[in-house]
């Protein structure tokens, strides 16, 4: 059987898998109100890694047929800091022309990540782009966008599990745990 990846000793809870799941049944709920009535078609696009596990139990919830569709964004690197430098893969495939495209980030703190993709999705074509995530760390913020539909904001700590790495660990945990890391 397989074991969870072991967390340094500074680390804590900071939400449970149940509290997650209702964080992202909330979500699911706002989303879905949000898709009643509209006339243009919508697509799902998860921001991978730390989002995949987010955006499977989210898409899961919303009441309503949704297309979904991945690309690659990074400002992290090996570190717990963001490096200011973001890295996106936008796959030539991804059609978003006409469409509302709901993102989806498994957290938000600078903002840079989220706020270059929105451009490159209204460039695109885009009707319209909605902003998703399930952590919004406010306190990072270092440009001006602000999500349209998030979980809960959390105080400037890094945090793992659920989807969240730190150097590709602890994804795996079923729990969100904040990491002291000095």
């Amino acid at each position: 059987m397989k074991t969870t990846s072991k967390l340094p000793e500074k680390s804590e809870v900071l939400f449970s898998a149940k509290e997650i799941d209702l964080l992202v049944s909330k979500l699911a709920g706002e989303i879905g109100a949000s898709l009643k009535g509209s006339e243009r078609e919508s697509i799902f696009i998860c921001v991978l890694k730390g989002a995949w596990v987010f955006m499977a139990d989210l898409v899961r919830k919303i009441p309503a047929p949704v297309e979904v569709d991945f690309l690659r964004a990074s400002s992290y690197g090996q570190g717990t800091q963001s490096s200011g430098l973001v890295k996106v893969e936008i796959p030539h495939s991804l059609s978003v022309e006409g469409k509302d495209v709901y993102l989806l980030d498994e957290i938000v703190d600078t903002g840079r990540t989220l706020l270059e993709l929105r451009g490159a999705f209204l460039a695109k074509g885009a009707a319209s782009v909605k902003l998703v995530t399930l952590l919004d760390k406010k306190s990072r913020r270092e440009v001006e966008i602000e999500p349209d539909f998030v979980g809960v904001e959390i105080p400037d700590v890094f945090v793992v599990g659920y989807g969240l790495d730190w150097s590709e660990r602890y994804r795996d945990l079923p729990d969100i745990h904040s990491i002291i890391t000095e």
